[in-house]
């Protein structure tokens, strides 16, 4: 796919994903969600890439959805004149997105600067690590266009992350929270001054390089389990597949030497 709304930098083995229609502080249309459908979908099978960095371009990591068809020759997402079928088709186009970011085995560091809004709020809930510029203000925006705020996978993430009453809070009123408070309970790892934003991504991004690629895949799968885990036997179940997993490659007979010459590991992905 030639995308448009997109701006991907490959830098060695990490994707550098920008939402770019910055003119529109990065809102959904319909050419916007299908290219992050495709994106997603194709970081499944990818393991070249090994780490996504997700951010927007201009003023905005991303407002949401675009309601304004006046908004120029880009199509806005419209929500008048289709039936419920059709509603629940388009609904879940957009929800298939957070899906597709869980499932990839990358993980997904968010960089969240200005409004980060309904849909773009769900995208940064749905990423694995959130970095916060002091600009951040996020909400769950649906509540105030007279619909609910569950919506886009934020009641499954948001209760996990801060609790059900700072979580009811939020969506109930749709009120923001901006990087300080988000930084307090949680929601997001540091806050740094947005222009500083890119560096601290790239701190992030060198870290995990760091590690072998295997042991980071099921990492993020495990973490995605056991989120969801019945009992703690069965989360424990899947670390220890996983840690068996790791035993048998050579990347951990790497790492295990690297350790004891105390000098940076040379993964192989092995």
């Amino acid at each position: 796919m030639n995308y448009e709304t997109l701006h991907i930098e490959k830098r060695g083995s990490a994707d550098w994903v920008t939402f770019n229609r910055p003119d529109r502080l990065n809102t959904l249309n319909h050419r916007m969600i299908d290219e992050l459908l495709h994106y997603f979908g194709e970081l499944t099978m990818d393991h070249a890439t090994r780490v996504v960095v997700l951010r927007g371009a201009g003023r905005a990591y991303c407002a949401g959805l675009d309601l304004d068809n006046n908004s120029g020759s880009e199509k806005a997402y419209e929500l008048d004149g289709n039936g419920p079928a059709e509603m629940l088709r388009l609904q879940r186009r957009i929800s298939e997105i957070v899906m597709r970011m869980r499932r990839c085995p990358q993980p997904i560091v968010s960089l969240v600067h200005g409004p980060a809004c309904g849909g773009g709020f769900a995208f940064a809930l749905a990423s694995d690590i959130r970095i916060a510029g002091e600009s951040a203000r996020m909400n769950a925006a649906f509540i105030r266009l007279g619909l609910s705020a569950c919506d886009i996978g934020v009641s499954y993430f948001l209760p996990r992350m801060v609790g059900v009453s700072v979580a009811s809070e939020l969506m109930m009123t749709g009120r923001f929270i901006h990087a300080d408070r988000a930084l307090r309970i949680g929601l997001v790892s540091e806050v740094v001054p947005d222009a500083h934003l890119e560096q601290a991504g790239s701190a992030y991004v060198d870290d995990l390089l760091a590690t072998a690629p295997l042991g980071l895949r099921l990492t993020k799968e495990c973490l995605n389990h056991s989120v969801n885990a019945s009992s703690l036997e069965a989360a424990v179940a899947m670390e220890d597949r996983n840690q068996v997993l790791c035993l048998h490659t050579q990347d951990f007979k790497e790492g295990v030497a690297a350790f004891m010459e105390k000098r940076p590991p040379r993964y192989a992905n092995t």
